[in-house]
């Protein structure tokens, strides 16, 4: 499923997902905060909480402890990310260019510490280097998952997909609900993804609801970089481990496998 967002965000909080409506299955209330310079924003103290900068400067305050976020550029940046439980609130207050913040809310009984995730904290990794031609070659950071917040319920990262290449590749699928929320640059870029069996066109600021056992490759136009949030949602007795590749096409992760090029990008000897 596809929510369009044509134009800007509006100020302060805006929802995209809300469990309470439509996609209470998605089990995560998702939405993007936008601040002007001056501007603050309260979390409230429910929920477990995942807050990931996309722009700006801000400074956040919460319980026993407060950090400065900031984040000039999605593809040449890992995010600042303050994950928080339960119970606890964070202020958000916008410095001299205002900020953008992505926001995500489970339910969680479990306590644990906040944590202030810096830029450097983030596993980043060039998935699908050497193989397929280098045609699903992408980075994928990985803020944090069950190795490192095994208390959590919500697993949080990105991907930047390089002009022309695909990401979320080979197809896979998992039982556990995912969005995806993305930015293009230029903004005016485009990609394309499959849900399931339903194909979508991806533009500047959409989000994506990805139900259980659905699969969902993805690929940037050429001439545009793609970037998109990933949060899973862990389920009760089913923590998201690792994806499932659909069969017939895992084998494309073999780097010794033969697949056809054209004549201009054959090496020497090399077989059709």
């Amino acid at each position: 499923m596809i929510l369009r967002h044509p134009g800007n965000f509006a100020r302060g909080y805006e929802a995209v997902v809300d469990r309470a409506g439509p996609n209470a299955d998605m089990l995560m209330d998702f939405g993007l905060l936008t601040l002007a310079p001056g501007e603050t924003w309260d979390s409230g103290v429910a929920d477990e909480k995942a807050l990931l900068m996309l722009s700006g400067n801000a400074r956040l305050s919460w319980p026993g402890g407060e950090a400065e976020a900031s984040r000039g550029s999605l593809l040449d940046e890992s995010p600042a990310v303050l994950h928080l439980p339960d119970g606890a609130g964070v202020r958000v207050a916008a410095d001299m260019g205002g900020a953008e913040i992505a926001v995500t809310r489970t339910a969680n009984p479990r306590r644990f510490p906040a944590r202030f995730f810096a830029p450097s904290d983030s596993r980043s990794e060039e998935r699908g280097k050497g193989t397929m031609r280098e045609t699903s070659t992408r980075i994928v950071r990985t803020t944090f998952d069950d190795t490192n917040a095994p208390e959590a319920n919500l697993v949080i990262g990105e991907v930047v997909a390089a002009p022309g290449k695909w990401s979320s590749y080979p197809p896979h699928h998992h039982p556990q609900p995912e969005i995806y929320h993305y930015r293009f640059e230029p903004a005016r870029g485009f990609g394309l993804t499959t849900i399931g069996e339903e194909a979508h066109l991806l533009r500047h600021g959409d989000t994506v609801l990805i139900r259980e056992g659905q699969v969902h490759p993805q690929v940037a136009a050429p001439g545009y970089a793609m970037w998109y949030l990933w949060v899973i949602r862990h389920l009760e007795g089913a923590r998201y481990r690792s994806p499932i590749f659909v069969p017939e096409h895992a084998w494309v992760q073999d780097a010794n496998a033969e697949i056809w090029a054209p004549p201009s990008e054959r090496r020497k000897g090399e077989a059709r």
